[in-house]
């Protein structure tokens, strides 16, 4: 999932819900008063906390409506997470060693980075991708790429998630023809493409297309799914960025939920029945540092989504409400001051996620505020989850934290702020305007703020930054990004691209801009595309020919 924007203070934000019983605080205290997010904390709850707090309806069973115990009955007692460690870098040949490696020390699925030039839809010889070739991910250009990408991995049998969102629909094209070339049966090949660009727009920046024509485009791939990738999930809608750019624990579902309710009304409209796209959505959450703040966002995030979808969106299948998510530990959190205190941090996240219900998790490394992991790291990292699957004893009860009096106010108090922004959003029209008039940015720059200016008044303790620092620092052995390996993918995308049959290949791109400007799936086109060794720069600019290119919108 997502490479965390790294810095060497966190910024994990105030929640802007309601209080339940105690004075309201607008700003942070440097008590113990109040979770990370700022909701007020009392000392001590009891069942009079619990307002209107039915455990039939509130929290039910594991595996029944409304979910807040978890998706399935027995969750991590019939199957484990899934150990889901985000990687690659440099080159398609450096990031196989990598995967084959975490595969190799009992990972159980592949993570995918990829380079900015590959997110932003520019090959390797782009003059706008000097500088940036392989540095926060791999740098994938085209068929070849790919295929070397997965040499030796077998896709059939192996679930992998690709974090990419405006050239999705092609990263995922080259994965079906790989797939294709091992012979693997499209019918059963698992995984997920992030695909959510209105996290774009809000939080992370990369983005090609304006949102309508972005939209369009996320939602044909929904439906070329549906026919003939039936087991993949066709989007992860991601709270992870917008908590990394400054959100609170209850913006961050809000807004995440928002973002989703836009996509289904986007496929409703284009024809699609809900129960037969709605199964096939993912969502990605942060797991930052507050650990019962981020146990309850977790099960308030999976209890709102199912009341949404059944009393909104009339969804009848149990699929379509069941909110399954990724969880990826803060990258914000992490400091580059004393960055062994990552190690501890990390772990606290990750029991955060397992005990709120996690489907697959990725643990940060503990160098990632200094560069992208090192192998021992990104070992120990993986070693940090199976800790907690076998060791811990976190995974042997189903929602051991169910029933605890703090545990279901906080579920309840996020739940209510988390619905007053979808509310707030439904008011504007939307979340498409709820960006484009800059609403939502503003409101996370807002918390973002506040969060930095308690740190800064040491309200707010961050271990090794504010406080309890050392006078010298031992350095750290970090990961450094050959720079002759930009030159070696630059050669080898132009030597693709002369000896490649030019014409088939021109005719390919064709297509593609012919469907964008008739309405037509789009991803038929791409997949032949990508096969006949279009590049992933050219089949970007022949949709940047019919759709433009989006402009930033100020949110001050």
């Amino acid at each position: 999932m997502p490479h965390p924007d790294h810095t060497a203070v966190p910024k994990p934000q105030r929640a802007g819900v309601a209080d339940s019983g105690e004075t309201s605080r607008t700003s942070f205290s440097g008590s113990p008063g109040t979770t990370l997010s700022g909701i007020p904390l009392k000392s001590v709850y009891t069942p009079e906390d619990l307002t209107d707090f039915d455990p039939q309806t509130s929290l039910g069973s594991p595996g029944e409506f409304p979910y807040t115990r978890g998706v399935y009955p027995t969750m991590y007692r019939g199957k484990p997470w899934t150990m889901r460690q985000y990687a690659g870098f440099g080159t398609a040949r450096q990031s196989n060693a990598r995967y084959r490696y975490l595969l190799a020390q009992g990972q159980t699925g592949l993570s995918v980075a990829f380079d900015l030039p590959t997110q932003m839809g520019f090959d390797s010889d782009h003059p706008r991708a000097l500088g940036e070739v392989g540095k926060v991910g791999v740098a994938i250009c085209s068929l070849e790429d790919m295929r070397e990408l997965f040499e030796g991995i077998a896709l059939a049998q192996v679930s992998t998630s690709m974090t990419i969102n405006s050239t999705a629909a092609i990263l995922l094209a080259l994965y079906v023809a790989v797939a294709r070339q091992q012979g693997a049966n499209l019918e059963k090949l698992s995984g997920t493409v992030q695909n959510d660009i209105l996290k774009e727009y809000i939080a992370r920046g990369t983005y090609i297309y304006p949102p309508r024509p972005a939209m369009r485009i996320v939602t044909d791939v929904f439906a070329w799914c549906k026919d003939e990738l039936p087991s993949w999930t066709t989007i992860s809608i991601s709270g992870y960025h917008i908590r990394e750019a400054g959100s609170t624990a209850a913006q961050e579902v809000g807004f995440t939920l928002a973002d989703a309710i836009a996509y289904v009304d986007t496929a409703l409209a284009a024809g699609l029945r809900v129960d037969e796209f709605a199964p096939r959505l993912s969502f990605f959450f942060n797991a930052h540092s507050d650990l019962l703040e981020e146990i309850a966002k977790f099960r308030a995030a999976r209890r709102l989504w199912a009341r949404l979808m059944r009393e909104r969106f009339g969804a009848q299948d149990a699929r379509s409400m069941t909110l399954r998510f990724h969880a990826q530990t803060a990258g914000s959190s992490l400091t580059a001051q004393q960055p062994e205190n990552n190690i501890v941090r990390v772990a606290i996240q990750a029991l955060a996620a397992v005990l709120g219900g996690c489907q697959s998790l990725h643990t940060n490394a503990l160098d990632e505020a200094l560069a992208l992991p090192t192998e021992n790291s990104a070992r120990l990292a993986l070693r940090t989850q199976q800790i907690l699957a076998h060791e811990s004893g976190a995974a042997n009860t189903v929602d051991p934290v169910g029933g605890s009096y703090a545990i279901e106010h906080l579920t309840d108090e996020i739940e209510t702020g988390a619905r007053a922004s979808i509310e707030r959003v439904d008011a504007m029209g939307g979340m498409l305007r709820a960006i484009e008039t800059g609403y939502v940015q503003r409101e996370i720059q807002k918390a973002a703020y506040e969060y930095q200016q308690s740190v800064e008044r040491n309200e707010r303790i961050i271990v090794g930054v504010n406080r309890y620092r050392t006078e010298r620092q031992e350095p750290i052995p970090v990961l450094r990004i050959d720079p002759a390996i930009e030159q070696e993918q630059i050669e080898r995308v132009r030597a693709l691209r002369a000896s490649r049959d030019a014409a088939r290949a021109n005719a390919a791109i064709a297509k593609v801009e012919s469907r964008a400007r008739t309405g037509e799936n789009l991803m038929p086109a791409i997949l032949s595309a990508v096969e006949a060794y279009a590049t992933v720069g050219e089949i970007s600019d022949a949709m940047r020919r019919v759709f433009g290119e989006h402009q930033e919108t100020l949110a001050l």
